[in-house]
């Protein structure tokens, strides 16, 4: 077979999750994280968008309907990850989540990225994260990254929500 490589410009479209409870999950994806429902498919399925797209989230209980939630061992989704435009868009979701006490699963620095992880009321992994400019990723001399977890510092974070957007 030949090589092949993915074009540049592609990225991940959406994630579609199978949920217990359609309204459970809806008031953690809508109303904690504040995406948008665009559609809603019955009292089966919704949709969800972050500013206008058709949907990044789908939620069904197709096949999940009062079902437990995932396990953590065992194959399937780790976690999804949703980026933020800027750190100062992750701190004030941070600062949303600690007000609410939503409980958080880790915080981590990745040299690239910096993320807060949590799950869902269905057990699904959630990772919350903006990318650092591209001239801050640790690299080596030969160009490869040398992505690391390091604890993020919580406390640094949320001060980027007491500033002033930018514009």
């Amino acid at each position: 077979m030949e090589k092949y490589t993915i074009p540049a410009q592609a990225r991940i479209g959406h994630i579609h999750l199978k949920v217990s409870d359609l309204n459970r999950a809806l008031s953690f994806y809508r109303d904690l994280l504040g995406f948008e429902v665009t559609m809603m498919y019955g009292k089966q399925a919704a949709f969800l968008s972050a500013g206008g797209y058709h949907h990044h989230i789908g939620l069904n209980t197709w096949h999940s309907q009062g079902m437990p939630e995932a396990p953590l061992e065992g194959v399937g989704l780790y976690h999804t990850a949703i980026a933020y435009p800027t750190r100062r868009d992750l701190a004030l979701i941070l600062k949303r989540l600690l007000e609410v006490n939503y409980p958080l699963t880790g915080a981590s620095d990745h040299g690239v990225s910096e993320a807060i992880y949590m799950d869902d009321p269905d057990g699904n992994g959630v990772e919350l994260y903006w990318d650092k400019p591209r001239e801050q990723w640790p690299v080596e001399a030969d160009g490869s990254l040398t992505m690391y977890t390091r604890a993020l510092n919580v406390r640094d974070l949320l001060h980027e929500a007491e500033k002033e957007p930018a514009h």
